[in-house]
């Protein structure tokens, strides 16, 4: 009999979910191979349902075609206002330290296990945080084991940006840069794209930022975004990707200025479209870096947990 079908002649599967502040992704994993996927609203989202009830919601359709034997979270879901708190998990930290880490609740008929963050001290000895990243991360060392080995830079793009120090496969110092909220907040509640015209992006103007960036204090710089439109007639096109260009540029300069941090290639985790901006900045600071899709690094670390507490149950 296939070990993927239970007695009941249902097929067995995992559950998989990555549970952020903006959106629940949900995934049915049967065999190391995802059949079905839900989405559901992040933790800041929830309009004031319980988390309880959205995870019953999302989930409930496949309790009819499937033995789910195990159910994983990792994000928001373990923060104070998510399902259940999970307390921080303190670097330095493994992928064996953060599964066994993780707390077990009942939610209706599943028993899931919510994965905790990880605090750690960031490049300038304070305290800094992360939720979910942690998962990507081991689930990119499950996809090259070379990352594990050694004293590795990883960086994950988004709408708070990570820097984390990976020292033989475990967790050490990881630095946060607010830059993606950064940007929603100049470019929608600011006075610094309210004037061009509605041309589409100037890819030109990005480098342009990061050249700029490179250059020039960030304070500094942000005016020209709305000035350029002004005396320029440069379109909101131009400047949204000049803007773009100077916030990732500022991150990618204070980090390589920053002392101690590891040198050579950079791995970059997250949304292709983005890892491809962050990319091209690197290069215009002569930093080689590679990327990795961050919905595979995700899966692949909460398969790896699925995997413990399935030897664990």
């Amino acid at each position: 009999m296939n070990a993927a079908i239970a007695q009941t002649g249902r097929v067995r599967a995992a559950v998989l979910c990555d549970w952020g502040g903006s959106r629940l992704r949900a995934f049915l994993d049967v065999a190391g191979r995802v059949t079905a996927q839900a989405s559901g609203p992040g933790i800041a989202r929830l309009g004031g349902q319980s988390p309880a009830t959205v995870l019953q919601q999302t989930l409930a359709p496949w309790s009819a075609e499937a033995d789910i034997e195990v159910v994983v979270l990792c994000g928001m879901a373990g923060s104070r206002t998510g399902l259940a708190e999970v307390p921080y998990l303190r670097a330095p930290a493994d992928a064996d330290t953060c599964w066994a880490a993780a707390r077990a609740v009942r939610d209706g008929e599943w028993s899931v296990s919510i994965l905790p963050g990880i605090q750690a001290r960031n490049f300038r000895d304070a305290a800094d945080v992360m939720r979910g990243e942690e998962t990507q991360i081991f689930g990119a060392l499950q996809l090259q084991a070379a990352l594990a080995q050694g004293r590795r830079m990883l960086v994950l793009p988004g709408t708070h940006s990570k820097w984390v120090e990976v020292r033989d496969g475990r967790i050490a110092r990881l630095q946060t840069y607010l830059t993606g909220e950064l940007f929603d907040l100049l470019s929608t509640q600011s006075s610094l794209l309210r004037l061009g015209g509605a041309a589409g992006a100037d890819e030109d103007a990005f480098e342009i930022g990061v050249r700029n960036a490179a250059r020039h204090d960030l304070a500094a710089s942000l005016f020209e975004t709305r000035s350029a439109q002004l005396v320029e007639d440069r379109s909101a096109g131009w400047a949204r990707a000049f803007l773009s260009g100077l916030l990732i540029g500022a991150e990618v300069r204070s980090m390589l200025e920053t002392p101690n941090v590891p040198g050579g290639e950079l791995t970059l985790i997250g949304d292709p479209q983005l890892t491809r901006r962050y990319q091209r900045a690197l290069r215009l600071f002569d930093v080689p870096g590679q990327s990795l899709d961050g919905d595979v690094c995700v899966l692949a670390g909460l398969r790896a947990a699925a995997h413990h507490f399935r030897k664990e149950s």
